[in-house]
């Protein structure tokens, strides 16, 4: 952080944004007068009140001045991803969308956390965070009765005339989700982005509880998994926390519900035996054969039904009905019936499940981790599990700053977890 006794602050255009929380020790105040410069920008901090007590909060006022006023909106919505927000917001700026599929060119780009809209004096909540999409006004039940609402819209859902939030005025943010401060009980492992070295079996059975109060909550747990799942043997320990009602809704692409039902049908992933550890004859074609057999059938619910698939984490979601949303990419063979090769439409339909989240855990999976961790609200806690601490890293550099993580061995976490809540 720069010395700011000296800095003069008197470019054309300028705002005061203030910033409340634990400003020091999470290092938000920093974060935030480095935007500003990064950005082009520059900053004079008005006033810092800081908290006396560990578990006070401070607050600090700091005016941000830019050449041009564009430039300007541009740092304030980016300083808005840390919870900064002006003192005097204003009311939002409504533009019509010029085509389906594009927004206003000045378009508020929205944060994933809690947001605010404030039309005609009035602070309306947005439907649901999401980053990097637009703000889309909308009046339903119309006549005399009808509402207004803010929901967040991605550019390819957009329609032309929609009324999008533009610039950054009459938009307010709330603080990201705060990290466990105190006493360790509450999830304290979440103190680091990722562990390695502290005790798994401390770590997971927090999970365990996290999960068991989402649940009592009447909320949903939301999964998102890889291949490694299969591959590592612990796709048994999964199919006992789905039938213990523990998996409401399981992300993933093409290979995971592939090698799945390959170990189905064939007692293989990728070929290999699973109770030998050791490659079979002809093991390398077990896995296309799986997909032709569900094509078959027609999907994989349909191969349940018939009597095709006994077994497997799939088929477990299928008997327990609880949905699925698999979702490909280019490398993907087959794929299997029930896998969106449109990803556009896959966004939509992972979007679709989200409702009533309270907890998000990901494992063995990069790619889709990180898709799922740029719809999701800051709000949902969620805790990613590899083997590769650059996936959790990954995923925390993309947005998702309440990713927390533990570098570990997917079979033994499942197998773990799977006694602690499925015994």
């Amino acid at each position: 952080m720069q010395d700011t006794s000296l800095r003069r602050v008197d470019a054309p255009h300028s705002t005061t944004v203030a910033v409340t929380g634990h400003l020091m020790d999470t290092g938000i105040l920093a974060r935030v007068l480095d935007d500003v410069l990064e950005y082009g920008g520059d900053y004079l901090i008005e006033s810092l009140d800081l908290g006396r007590r560990h578990e006070d909060e401070s607050r600090a006022l700091v005016r941000v001045s830019a050449g041009e006023g564009d430039l300007l909106e541009r740092i304030v919505m980016r300083l808005q991803t840390h919870g900064a927000n002006p003192v005097d917001p204003g009311t939002a700026t409504l533009r019509p969308a010029p085509a389906d599929g594009v927004f206003p060119d000045d378009f508020y780009s929205t944060t994933n956390l809690d947001t605010c809209v404030r039309l005609d004096r009035e602070w309306l909540p947005v439907d649901r965070a999401e980053m990097d999409c637009g703000l889309v006004v909308d009046e339903v039940d119309g006549g005399a009765g009808g509402r207004v609402v803010v929901r967040t819209v991605p550019v390819s859902d957009v329609r032309a005339g929609a009324a999008v939030v533009c610039g950054a005025r009459g938009v307010r943010v709330e603080m990201p989700p705060a990290v466990a401060r105190g006493e360790e009980e509450a999830f304290g492992f979440m103190s680091s982005a990722a562990s390695s070295e502290k005790p798994q079996v401390v770590l997971v059975r927090q999970i365990a509880e996290r999960m068991r109060e989402v649940k009592a909550a009447g909320q949903k747990v939301l999964w998102v998994g890889g291949p490694a799942v299969v591959h590592t043997g612990a796709a048994p320990a999964m199919v006992r926390l789905v039938e213990a009602g523990y998996v409401d809704v399981l992300f993933a692409g093409n290979a995971l519900a592939t090698h799945d039902i390959e170990a189905a049908l064939f007692g293989t992933s990728l070929g290999v035996d699973l109770a030998k550890g050791a490659g079979v004859p002809h093991g390398h074609e077990h896995h296309i054969r799986a997909i032709n057999t569900i094509r078959r059938a027609g999907s994989i619910a349909a191969a349940v039904a018939s009597g095709v698939l006994t077994g497997g984490v799939m088929h477990a979601m299928v008997r327990a009905g609880r949905p699925f949303v698999l979702v490909g990419s280019v490398r993907d063979d087959g794929p299997l019936p029930d896998v969106y090769t449109d990803v556009i439409g896959g966004q939509r339909a992972m979007r679709a499940q989200l409702p009533g989240v309270g907890f998000c855990i990901m494992v063995a999976t990069m790619l889709h981790a990180i898709a799922t961790g740029n719809i999701l609200p800051a709000s949902v806690p969620l805790v990613c599990v590899d083997i590769n601490p650059a996936t959790v890293t990954k995923l925390a550099d993309r947005g998702s700053a309440q990713a927390m993580g533990i570098v570990t061995d997917i079979g033994l976490f499942l197998e773990q977890l799977a006694r602690e809540l499925a015994p």
